[in-house]
C-alpha cells in the first residue's frame, strides 16, 4: 500500500467515523435534554407504574400584564380569560392531536398552558422530546392528614365564636356591613351545602330550590368514596374540613351559632380533594373554574360570575407533586391578575424559621396567613418565613388570624343527625377569617373590588402589630413586619373605626418682598370605609399680600378663599393651592396665613402658616463705582 493510498483511506475512515458520531450525538443529547425536563419523581415512578400522572407545561405562556391597566374586576377577568384561552387554543392542538391518535388519556388546561397526561415511560419520553414542551411536573395522590374533631351540639353554644369576636367582625356588623354583595370562593374537601349554618349563604340556593350551575364544581373525576361520587352534581364534603372552613367565612344558622365572619356574603365551592387526596391538577382545575365559573357540564364559562376572594386551606408539599416550587406559579398569578384575592394558609409545619415551603403559600401573588391563639400568641404549629425554597427570601406570612381551637360547622356523616359543629386547629382555620374580612371590607368599599393590591394594603395596615423573640432570616421578631406574624393579627373592626382626616399645609419659609408666595393644602380622608361629607377648607390670605390665583374650583370673598366638596370618599385625597404676591413695600414680618377644615359644619382642623420676609434693604448693598483708568 502506497503512502498516498494509506493517507487517503485514513482520511475516508476518519470522515466516516465523524459522520457516525454526528448522527449518534443528537440522540444522546436529546435523551439527556428530555430527561432534564422531567421532574425526578416522574422518572422514578414511571419505571414501575405504567399509569403515571404528570403535567406537561408548554413553552409559551400567556402575558397577563395588560390586566393591571384595566379599571374593573369584570374587565380584568375577561381579559385574563381571553389571553389564557387564546394561547392554549393556538399552541395545544398539535400536542392534543398526537395524544388523541395514540389513545393516551389527557386533560387540557388554559389557566396555565398545560396538559394533564397519564402514560408510561415511552409516552413520557416521546412527549418530553417535543420542543413545545418546557417541563414535565409530577401529579401524585397523597392524603390530607386526619384532623381531630370534638363535636358540640348547636344548643350548647350561645356566643359569637371567639375568633370572629377577636378580629372585630361585630364592629363591621354594627356599621351595617356583613359581606352583602360579595361572593366567596372555597376549594377544599367539598362542602355540605345544606348545613343550616351555610345553606342560606350558598349562591346556588334559590330559597326553595337549588341551582348548582355556576356555584359548584367537582374536580374529582376518577373515584367514588361512599360519601361523594366522582363528578358530583351538587356540593358534598367527604372529610368535614371544607365545611368547617366555610362556616368560619359565612356561617350563621340564624340562631345561636354565629360562627362566621361575613354572614351576609354568598359562597361558591369546588372540591379539589377526594377524601383528602389532592393533586396539582385538581388544585389548578378549581382555580380555572373560579376565574370563569361554568355550568354543571363544564361549559359556557362566565368570568362575570367569578368570586371576589378565594380561600385555600390546603398546601401542596413535595410528596403531593410540588417538588418544584413553581409548579402552580402561573396558575396563582392568573387568579390575581383577574382581580381576585387569593388567601392561602401558611401551613402547619412550624415552629422553625423557613418552614413556609409549599405552594401556593410561598407565592408573592398569595396573601398568606399564619395562626394565632386567643391570647394573640403565635400557634406552635404555624409555619414561619422567610420563603427560601425558591431563593426569594420573601416575607411570609403576610398577616395572622385566629387558628387555634376554632369551632365551626361540619357534616357528622350520621343520617339521623347530619349537621354538627367541631373544634379544629390549624392555619386552615386562620385563613377563612381573613377571607371573611375581605368580604366585610368590599361590602363597605365596592370601589375596591378587583384592586387586590389596595385590599391587601388595608388589611396589613389595620392589623394589630405583634412581635416575637424569634429572629428569622435576619429579620428580628421584635420589629413589624416579621416572619412569625407578618404584619400582625388582622383587625376587621379597625377598618370601620373613625379616623379624622389629615391636612398637610405647606408654604416656603422665606420670601422676598414683591415676590409670589404659594400655599399648598393636601387633604386626605384617613378612613378606610367612611366618607367625609360637606367638606369645606377655608384660608385667609395674609395682610400685605395680594391675591393672584387658586386651584379650581374655589370661591373667593375678599381675602377669604374656600374650597368645597360634597363628599370625600375613603382614602381619597385632594390637593389645592393658593398663590399671593407679597407687597413690595411691606414693612413687617412674618406673614401669617390662617386655615380651617370643616366637615358637616363641624370644625375638625385649624392652623396657621408663617413666612419670613426679606426686605429690600436686607438684600441691596451700596457698592461705590470705581473709576477705571483710560
Amino acid at each position: 500500500m502506497t503512502t498516498r493510498l494509506f493517507i487517503l483511506l485514513t482520511a475516508v475512515l476518519a470522515a466516516l467515523l465523524l459522520i457516525v458520531s454526528l448522527v449518534a450525538m443528537p440522540k444522546q443529547i436529546q435523551a439527556a435534554v428530555w430527561q432534564d425536563k422531567v421532574d425526578p419523581w416522574v422518572l422514578e415512578t414511571i419505571d414501575t407504574n405504567a399509569d403515571t400522572e404528570f403535567l406537561l407545561y408548554l413553552t409559551e405562556q400567556a402575558d397577563l400584564s395588560g390586566a393591571a391597566l384595566l379599571p374593573t374586576k369584570e374587565e380584568k377577568g375577561q381579559y385574563v380569560v381571553d389571553q389564557l384561552t387564546a394561547v392554549a387554543q393556538r399552541t395545544q392542538p398539535p400536542l392534543i392531536q398526537e395524544l388523541s391518535q395514540a389513545g393516551i388519556e389527557y386533560q387540557p388546561f388554559w389557566i396555565a398552558n398545560m396538559i394533564w397526561v397519564k402514560g408510561d415511560k415511552l409516552v413520557l419520553a416521546q412527549l418530553a422530546r417535543r420542543p413545545d414542551v418546557a417541563h414535565v411536573y409530577a401529579n401524585p395522590h397523597v392524603l390530607l392528614p386526619e384532623m381531630n374533631d370534638s363535636l358540640y351540639p348547636p344548643k350548647e353554644v350561645s356566643a359569637i365564636e371567639w375568633g370572629v369576636e377577636k378580629i372585630g367582625a361585630p364592629t363591621a356588623w354594627a356599621a351595617g356591613f356583613t359581606g352583602e354583595g360579595i361572593v366567596i370562593g372555597g376549594q377544599d374537601t367539598g362542602y355540605q351545602w345544606e348545613h343550616p349554618a351555610i345553606k342560606e349563604q350558598y349562591r346556588g340556593w334559590r330559597g326553595s330550590v337549588a341551582d348548582h350551575n355556576y356555584s359548584w364544581h367537582d374536580a374529582i373525576h376518577d373515584a367514588d368514596n361512599g360519601r361523594c361520587d366522582k363528578d358530583s352534581p351538587e356540593p358534598c364534603d367527604d372529610n368535614s374540613h371544607g365545611t368547617h372552613t366555610m362556616g368560619t367565612m359565612v356561617g350563621d344558622d340564624g340562631g345561636t351559632n354565629q360562627i362566621g365572619v361575613a354572614p351576609g356574603a354568598q359562597w361558591i365551592g369546588c372540591r379539589n380533594m377526594n377524601a383528602g387526596d389532592g393533586t396539582p391538577a385538581t388544585y389548578a382545575e378549581c382555580y380555572q373554574w373560579f376565574i370563569a365559573p361554568t355550568d354543571l357540564n363544564n361549559e359556557n364559562p362566565d368570568p362575570s360570575l367569578a368570586p371576589h376572594v378565594i380561600n385555600n386551606s390546603w398546601s401542596c408539599p413535595a410528596s403531593e407533586g410540588c417538588t418544584d416550587p413553581n409548579i402552580l406559579l402561573y396558575v396563582v398569578d392568573a387568579v390575581r391578575a383577574a382581580g381576585i384575592v387569593t388567601v392561602h394558609s401558611a401551613g402547619n409545619t412550624g415552629s422553625a424559621c423557613e418552614s413556609i415551603r409549599t405552594p401556593a403559600a410561598i407565592y408573592d401573588a398569595s396573601f398568606t396567613v399564619g395562626s394565632t391563639t386567643s391570647t394573640d400568641s403565635i400557634s406552635f404549629f404555624s409555619s414561619r418565613g422567610p420563603v427560601t425554597v425558591d431563593d426569594s427570601g420573601r416575607l411570609k406570612p403576610d398577616v395572622s388570624a385566629p387558628g387555634t381551637s376554632v369551632r365551626s360547622s361540619i357534616p357528622t356523616f350520621n343520617e339521623t343527625s347530619p349537621y354538627g359543629y367541631s373544634i379544629k386547629s390549624g392555619t386552615s382555620m386562620a385563613g377563612p377569617h381573613v377571607v371573611g374580612q375581605v368580604a366585610l371590607l368590599l361590602s363597605a368599599r365596592p370601589d375596591l373590588i378587583g384592586n387586590v393590591d389596595e385590599i391587601e394594603r388595608i388589611i396589613r395596615e389595620t392589623a394589630v402589630p405583634l412581635t416575637s423573640s424569634q429572629t428569622c432570616g435576619n429579620l428580628p421578631g421584635t420589629q413589624v413586619p416579621n416572619h412569625t406574624f407578618g404584619y400582625g393579627r388582622i383587625d376587621a373592626g379597625a377598618i370601620f373605626n373613625w379616623h379624622d382626616p389629615s391636612l398637610q399645609a405647606e408654604v416656603q419659609p422665606v420670601v422676598n418682598a414683591g415676590e409670589l408666595l404659594t400655599y399648598t393644602f393636601a387633604l386626605t380622608n384617613e378612613n378606610y370605609t367612611a366618607s367625609l361629607s360637606q367638606v369645606v377648607l377655608t384660608t385667609v390670605i395674609p395682610t400685605d399680600t395680594q391675591w393672584v390665583t387658586a386651584t379650581m374650583p374655589y370661591t373667593r370673598d375678599g381675602g377669604t378663599i374656600r374650597w368645597s366638596w360634597l363628599a370625600l370618599p375613603p382614602g381619597q385625597n385632594q390637593t389645592v393651592a393658593l398663590t399671593v404676591q407679597v407687597d413690595s413695600d411691606i414693612d413687617s414680618s412674618p406673614l401669617r396665613n390662617q386655615y380651617t377644615l370643616i366637615s358637616q359644619e363641624t370644625e375638625i382642623i385649624t392652623g396657621s402658616l408663617q413666612t419670613a420676609v426679606i426686605f429690600q434693604e436686607d438684600y441691596f448693598t451700596y457698592i461705590p463705582l470705581v473709576a477705571r483708568e483710560p
